[in-house]
């Protein structure tokens, strides 16, 4: 009995944990406003914001050929989950003056899936394995 309680209890622990984790799909469809200003993947090019290939792991300010702003590039962030999930709920208050003019993402599951979504991308653009 304790061992079929114990089993219940670990499935049900490891659906809700499921259901919590990054979802790179669902991040997909939720990085679509980010599409508006950056590119991802293999050709992406600048355009009124830098290239995100690669971007979970990079400093801040320093993708090649785009014009930052000088508040990001003397932020001194590297752009860990932890620093990306702080910067996209509120873009102006993490680094006040920065060009990125974008409001935020305000929920904490689509900041955490467009994470997922993006730190799939090496920095050529193609998906890592």
């Amino acid at each position: 009995m304790i061992r079929s309680s114990l089993f219940a209890a670990a499935i049900l622990l490891g659906f809700v944990t499921t259901a919590n984790a990054q979802n790179a799909a669902a991040g997909e469809k939720d990085a679509a406003v980010c599409r508006a200003c950056h590119q991802i993947g293999p050709g992406a090019k600048n355009a009124v914001g830098p290239v995100l290939n690669g971007v979970v792991g990079r400093k801040a300010g320093t993708y090649p050929g785009y014009e930052y702003s000088e508040a990001n590039k003397s932020s001194g962030i590297t752009w860990t989950p932890e620093e990306l999930n702080k910067y996209l709920a509120n873009p102006q208050k993490v680094v006040p003056h920065t060009k990125m003019v974008f409001p935020g993402l305000k929920n904490e599951q689509q900041r955490k899936d467009v994470i997922a979504y993006l730190s799939q991308f090496n920095e050529d653009g193609s998906k890592k394995q």
